[in-house]
């Protein structure tokens, strides 16, 4: 038996929700694979920013430095402004933890209705590479003459050649793995310094990787072609801002956020890597039991994956499709009416059989 110890963070809204489905789902199936889970549970969230002034502790990162993975419900809510709640939080993980691959997945599931019309299942299997620790994201910075009619705000983008690099090389990497396709979003027709630089390491990296094709693609551009035509992508690479935005479209694309799943990675594994659902909070329905726990289920399996334990991983993703394919269980953002707990019992009786 392989024992390993989560750092455990359901954080905000229906991040406390879905966190119960992940981990049973997380139990369940690694108990098949001989696999134990251990958790320490963390109240970081803007419930203890509210009560204590702070996300998390001021020790914080040395608490959860020796886990084997952190899984994060969402982090998020009305009553704290979201860059407090962010960079009190996620990002302190992300970079104090050298998280620089942002790997999010994008599939259109079969018995899942897409709002694109050209979104057909198993025919949209793509991967967001996304930068995750500089970029656009950066602390540098800040505001000048607050109130008066000059007040000033500045904010300045850091793209470094090492941080740029290691991001590329892992999608080149992974693009080789898959169908061996990789599209750069970049805007270097208008973003006159650090997009040029992007793209430069980009065809500088392309050589070592002869067995991958590539592209580079206009960020606007990009988005039309990723409703227009999903399917035509492998393995997306972006900047933290593109990046994130991507997916976030992605996730649509595929027909409900509610699906999407997350992983922060530390690739050289010096730290622990964070999961994460991409959803958020969902302060609008949180509370209500209806949250769709597929986000974080894919994202355990993100998780079983990163650990090792690559056909326990592959069992929870069956598990989504087949629920999908098979059932007319859905929550309320797939158009049914089933909730949290129903849809989490669901794919458990799929992941044992």
């Amino acid at each position: 038996m392989v024992t390993h110890r989560i750092a455990l963070i359901p954080g905000d809204g229906i991040g406390r929700e879905v966190t119960p489905a992940a981990r049973a789902v997380l139990d369940t199936v690694g108990a098949r694979h001989g696999v134990k889970f251990d958790y320490d549970e963390f109240d970081w969230s803007c419930a203890r920013f509210r009560r204590e002034g702070a996300m998390m502790p001021d020790d914080g990162l040395d608490l959860i430095r020796h886990h084997d993975g952190i899984f994060l419900g969402a982090v998020g809510d009305p009553a704290v402004p979201d860059h407090v709640s962010l960079w009190g939080l996620l990002i302190p993980i992300r970079r104090g933890f050298r998280q620089y691959v942002n790997l999010r997945p994008v599939k259109v599931f079969e018995g899942v209705r897409s709002p694109v019309r050209n979104a057909v299942a198993g025919q949209v299997d793509f991967v967001v590479v996304r930068e995750n620790v500089e970029g656009e994201y950066s602390e540098i910075g800040g505001r000048l003459n607050r109130g008066f009619p000059e007040e000033l705000a500045v904010q300045e983008a850091v793209f470094t050649r090492a941080g740029v690099t290691r991001v590329l090389d892992y999608a080149f990497a992974l693009a080789r793995r898959r169908r061996g396709r990789l599209t750069s979003a970049t805007k270097s027709n208008g973003i006159v310094h650090t997009m040029p630089f992007w793209d430069e390491l980009v065809a500088g990296l392309a050589p070592s990787f002869p067995d991958v094709g590539w592209e580079q693609e206009h960020i606007d551009a990009l988005c039309a072609k990723l409703v227009l035509d999903p399917a035509r992508f492998d393995v997306i690479a972006g900047s933290n801002l593109f990046g994130d935005i991507l997916s976030d479209l992605a996730a649509a694309v595929a027909g409900s956020i509610g699906i999407a799943p997350a992983a922060n990675i530390n690739p050289e594994r010096d730290f622990p890597s964070m999961f994460e659902p991409v959803h958020g909070s969902a302060p609008d329905i949180a509370g209500r039991g209806i949250a769709n726990p597929l986000g974080a289920i894919w994202t355990a399996a993100l998780l079983l994956d990163h650990l090792g334990h690559a056909e326990a991983a592959a069992e929870v993703e069956h598990a989504i499709a087949a629920v999908l394919a098979e059932t007319g269980i859905r929550t309320p953002d797939l158009g049914g009416t089933a909730g949290t707990e129903e849809f989490t019992k669901a794919v458990l009786e799929y992941a044992g059989a």
